[in-house]
């Protein structure tokens, strides 16, 4: 049931009620708040799922409450519902990282389509977190020295090459560049310029 957690925010009492029947009838588990202060007061920032938003509430709007998710780097798939949406709304409501911008009154099959893609994002969303997560705890086990010599490895120098830039001797950087492999797991420097990439570090001299 975790995999499958939708989250839904909406002022209408009635509107609440009959989507969480709906989408309960999918097999799916369904939280809902009647404001966005009322999800952000019981909801953790570490859930992944869907979250079905209304656009226009009291106290905070869809759209506000939207970006303080992205702030606090919630993993969930946002899909906006509203009866009041416009084109400039939608748009921007898109390019801030919602995945769909659904009016009421929602047919079934686009609400469970919507839903059905935004959990699939949260959860590629976690496992990419996760795995990068990861190589971040196989990252922080590099000596420094061993930091260097992958800068100088991913810039795609030879090891005498890069014993020379260091004042080094040859022997010392395969030393070197053997741990960096074991430590990342890795078994090519492709693989080396991959993991570099996700982890946001450049090469030396990039």
């Amino acid at each position: 049931m975790m995999d499958r957690k939708v989250f839904l925010v909406d002022d209408e009492p009635e509107l609440r009620q009959a989507l969480s029947r709906l989408l309960r009838a999918e097999g799916l588990d369904v939280e809902a708040f009647g404001s966005a202060p009322e999800f952000l007061a019981r909801v953790d920032d570490r859930c992944v799922g869907c979250l079905v938003l209304d656009l226009n509430m009291p106290g905070a709007s869809g759209l506000e409450l939207q970006q303080q998710l992205a702030a606090r780097g919630a993993q969930l798939g946002i899909v906006f519902l509203t009866g009041h949406g416009d084109i400039p709304t939608s748009v921007r409501a898109i390019k801030a990282g919602a995945l769909d911008f659904l009016t009421k009154p929602v047919k079934r099959a686009d609400l469970l389509r919507a839903v059905h893609v935004a959990l699939v994002h949260a959860l590629a969303q976690r496992d990419a977190a996760a795995a990068v997560a990861g190589l971040r705890s196989r990252y922080a086990q590099l000596t420094p020295r061993e930091r260097e010599v992958f800068t100088h490895v991913i810039a795609g120098k030879l090891n005498k090459v890069i014993a020379a830039d260091l004042g080094t001797t040859e022997q010392t950087i395969k030393v070197h560049r053997a741990r960096v492999m074991e430590k990342l797991d890795v078994g090519s420097v492709a693989d080396l310029v991959r993991l570099a990439q996700q982890l946001g570090v450049s090469p030396v001299g990039g």
